[in-house]
């Protein structure tokens, strides 16, 4: 009886939560897993564009202006003679670049609205999601293009602009996750206890909204890339001769779109390829995750629950035994 209750109550090891998503990732998300791809093929082009890029991106040639893809130039040449692929490869990086920090900026503000107001409640709570309301009923280009003409263009604008935008308006899902987390027992223990608040957001609340965290940052890059290729393509984004994939798309692209027609098309499809990818991984990622939706691996504070049932399934079995 006694090996059977030692039995039980040993619990086979486990992966861990990243271990899991990867796995998952790879059996059930092929599509995800090709999300993946792409995006890790984009932080590598990003990171190492000055290795990869075979021209210097300002290196200009009018001898060689509106050549199509050749040998030399695979891409073709731009009206300046510019090299169509060393430009795009560093427009990764532009991409890369105001991706992941104008994400990783809308995170954090989300998460300060989002958990403060869904932790504190009351007049603070209700202060704060009026002001999402409202900024949320606002055309997000009109609100976004209004700012970008008062701090003029350029990619730290672009980042502050479209993260604050972008933090805002995610603060209400992190929010929603909080309100759920609080009324749980071990919530309701520590404060009885006298934990204090901070202790408690991050001991607690914070390590059970990762979940939602991670598709928040993920979902937003591929916004964000393409809210910074809109304000470029407007004339509101990274200014010239910087090579960003909205530039290259109005400018150069909008004049001689007939007579070379590459000036339009690979930066778009460079730009459809990441925004795709980036996507796809953000969708799998959130079936994955999402405590909401059946086989979801992010459950709040529901990992160890299923432990301490798995244990108690096997204890009275073992009792009956």
């Amino acid at each position: 009886m006694r090996d059977t209750l030692i039995g039980a109550v040993t619990e086979p090891k486990e992966h861990s939560m990243l271990v899991n998503v990867i796995i998952r990732l790879v059996k059930e998300k092929p599509l995800g897993v090709l999300g993946a791809v792409i995006v890790l093929a984009l932080l590598f082009v990003g990171i190492f564009a000055n290795v990869l890029a075979p021209h210097g991106i300002n290196e200009l040639s009018l001898s060689h202006r509106l050549l199509p893809p050749s040998r030399e130039f695979i891409l073709g040449t731009d009206d300046l003679g510019r090299d169509l692929l060393s430009r795009i490869i560093y427009g990764a990086r532009i991409s890369m670049i105001i991706g992941l920090c104008a994400s990783a900026l809308a995170v954090s503000i989300g998460i300060v609205l989002g958990v403060l107001s869904g932790f504190f409640g009351g007049k603070f709570d209700l202060v704060v999601q009026r002001f999402v309301d409202a900024w949320m009923s606002l055309p997000w280009l009109f609100v976004v293009l209004s700012i970008m003409v008062l701090l003029s263009g350029g990619m730290v604008q672009v980042i502050i602009v479209l993260g604050v935008h972008r933090g805002v308006t995610s603060s209400r899902v992190i929010r929603s996750a909080v309100m759920g987390i609080k009324e749980n027992t071990y919530v309701l223990a520590a404060k009885a206890i006298g934990c204090r608040v901070r202790k408690i957001l991050i001991r607690h609340i914070l390590p059970n909204i990762m979940a939602p965290i991670i598709i928040i940052f993920t979902l937003s890059m591929g916004q964000v890339i393409l809210s910074e290729a809109t304000l470029s393509f407007l004339g509101f984004g990274v200014p010239p001769p910087a090579p960003s994939w909205g530039n290259m798309l109005s400018g150069d692209a909008s004049k001689y779109m007939y007579r070379a027609p590459w000036l339009a098309i690979w930066p778009g499809l460079a730009l459809s390829v990441v925004i795709f990818g980036i996507n796809m991984l953000g969708d799998a990622l959130r079936d994955i995750l999402d405590p909401r939706l059946k086989g979801g691996l992010g459950s709040y504070g529901g990992a160890r629950l299923k432990r301490f049932m798995k244990i108690k399934s096997r204890l009275d079995n073992g009792r009956r035994k």
